[in-house]
C-alpha cells in the first residue's frame, strides 16, 4: 500500500511560510547555537529495470564474463528484471522494489553571520527500503539478489539564508553511510551457492536542500529533500559444482565455477519533515 506524504509535507511547508508574523512579535531571530531533533518521511529509489547481474567465470576478479552453454550460447539470454522473480521465467513477472517510510535523529550546530546561516548536522536512522534484481537462465531458473539498508547515517554541511521573520531556505551536502544487508535466492537446485560479505559498508555522499522556520526561540520545524548515493559492490555469490552434471554452464567455465555480483551504485531519495529543539 502506497502512503501519500505529499499532503502532510505540503501542510508543513504552509505552516513554515506562515511563521514570519509570529516570529516578528518577539526578539530578532538568531539561529546560532546547538540543536537536536528528528525527522520522518518517505524514501524511494531509481528505476533499475536495465540492471544486470554480472559474472566472473575466469577468477580474475573482473565481473565481465558471459556464462555459456556447451554450444556456446549465452546461458542467461532470457534477460533480467528490476525486482524479485515470481517464477523461473520472465513470463512469471517480478515483484517491484520496496519504497517505504524512514526516520532519523539528528544533532547539529548553526552559526549566523548577518542573514547567512552556516552549520553542520549529523543524522542517523532507518530507511525501510529494499532493492532487488533478477537474472534468468535458459535452464530455466531465476537468480535474485536483494539488498536492504540496516541503518544509515550522514554528516552534512548546511548553508542558508534567513529572513528577518526566521524563515531559512538552505542547501546541504556531505558524507553518507549505510550498513547494507544482502541476500540471494535461486530456483537452481543443482549448483552450490556460497554468499560472501552479506553485510557491507556503503560509503557515499548526499546532497539536497530544504526550508526551516523558527516557531519560537527554542523550536524550529521544516522539510528537506536528500539525494544519496552509496558505493557498494563487495557482496558476491560463489557458484560451485554441487550436484550439477559436467555439462552444466557453471562447470564448463575456465575456472570450473563462477562468482555473481551486481556491483552498481545504490541510489536513494528522501523527503522528510523535520523538528528541532534549539539550545
Amino acid at each position: 500500500m502506497k502512503i501519500n506524504f505529499i499532503a502532510p509535507l505540503g501542510a508543513t511547508l504552509a505552516l513554515v511560510l506562515a511563521m514570519p508574523a509570529v516570529a516578528q512579535d518577539s526578539a530578532p531571530v538568531d539561529w546560532t547555537g546547538p540543536y537536536v531533533g528528528g525527522s520522518f518521511g518517505y524514501n524511494w529509489q531509481k528505476k533499475d529495470g536495465a540492471e544486470h547481474l554480472r559474472f566472473d567465470s575466469d577468477a580474475d576478479g573482473d565481473y565481465d564474463d558471459v556464462i555459456r552453454t556447451g554450444t556456446g550460447a549465452n546461458a542467461f539470454s532470457p534477460g533480467t528484471c528490476g525486482g524479485a522473480a515470481r517464477g523461473s521465467t520472465p513470463a512469471s513477472g517480478c515483484s517491484s522494489d520496496k519504497d517505504a517510510i524512514g526516520w532519523m535523529g539528528h544533532v547539529g550546530y548553526d552559526r549566523q553571520f548577518g542573514s547567512i546561516v552556516a552549520g553542520v548536522v549529523a543524522e542517523a536512522g532507518k530507511a525501510y527500503i529494499s532493492d532487488s534484481v533478477t537474472e534468468y537462465s535458459t535452464t530455466p531458473a531465476f537468480y535474485t539478489m536483494t539488498r536492504r539498508i540496516d541503518y544509515n547515517a550522514n554528516l552534512r554541511a548546511r548553508l542558508g539564508y534567513t529572513t528577518p521573520g526566521g524563515i531559512m531556505p538552505y542547501i546541504t551536502g556531505g558524507l553518507a553511510y549505510a550498513k547494507v544487508k544482502n541476500s540471494f535466492s535461486t530456483s537452481n537446485g543443482a549448483n552450490s551457492f556460497t554468499e560472501v560479505d552479506r553485510k557491507e559498508d556503503g560509503w557515499g555522499y548526499t546532497m539536497g536542500g530544504g526550508i526551516e522556520a523558527k516557531v519560537s526561540n527554542n523550536f524550529s520545524i521544516g522539510a528537506r529533500y536528500l539525494w544519496t548515493r552509496y558505493n557498494v559492490g563487495d557482496y558476491r555469490v560463489d557458484v560451485g559444482a554441487g550436484t550439477a552434471p559436467a555439462t552444466n554452464p557453471f562447470r564448463i567455465t575456465p575456472s570450473g565455477g563462477a562468482s555473481i555480483n551486481r556491483g552498481d551504485k545504490f541510489d536513494t531519495q528522501s523527503v522528510m519533515v523535520t523538528t528541532s529543539f534549539r539550545f
